[in-house]
């Protein structure tokens, strides 16, 4: 499987166009307070701008990227910002929903083998129903007779429902999805707003 499609689970990329007549140094000026948040660090090489975030604040625009980088190129339509970001949260919420499709499956199946070790199990011989009565004192003054003793309730009806984890698989798929579409727009719409200086 292609390497770069399997990334595109976790790495957003993306390029913003550069307003007319902005240089490179404006351009990396204007980006500058996004990395200057709680818990991140960046230094700028060979033209290209790496940062790196360890526990940002949750009021960090860029708080869901644990690290990427910046580089302002000509790509053959004009002067752009090419970004290429990484998130172990995005990964988290593709992964989640297959662990928890996993854990439905295993219940399933010990749920089967349970009740195959049950119907394979040598049945009890059931004990007769032990009797009670009334003593003649309770008797003589009218006291109601005692009820049968109930049997035990056997959990044999019980089937292994797997539908809570498939129900957080799928919220986790949702998570994934909204977060995927959502962050590829606005890390698109935040630089771009930083270059023309809003």
């Amino acid at each position: 499987m292609n390497r770069r499609f399997l990334e595109s689970i976790w790495h957003i990329r993306g390029s913003v166009p550069l307003p007319p007549d902005q240089s490179r140094e404006e351009a990396f000026t204007r980006l500058a307070p996004l990395f200057r948040e709680t818990g991140t660090s960046h230094e700028f090489a060979d033209d290209t701008l790496r940062f790196t975030k360890k526990d940002p604040a949750a009021q960090d625009k860029m708080a869901v990227f644990d690290h990427g980088e910046l580089q302002i190129r000509d790509d053959g339509t004009g002067r752009a910002l090419h970004y290429h970001m990484v998130s172990r949260m995005l990964l988290f919420c593709f992964l989640a929903p297959l662990l928890f499709v996993a854990f439905g499956q295993a219940t399933i199946w010990l749920g089967k083998y349970e009740a195959a070790k049950e119907q394979g199990a040598p049945k009890k011989p059931e004990k007769p129903p032990v009797v009670r009565t009334l003593n003649p004192i309770d008797k003589m003054l009218g006291a109601p007779a005692p009820e049968a003793p109930k049997k035990d309730k056997k959990s044999e009806g019980k089937k292994a429902s797997a539908t809570s984890a498939y129900v957080f698989a799928g919220i986790f798929a949702f998570l994934y999805l909204v977060g995927r579409i959502l962050e590829q727009r606005a890390i698109r719409r935040t630089l771009g707003r930083r270059l023309a200086g809003e």
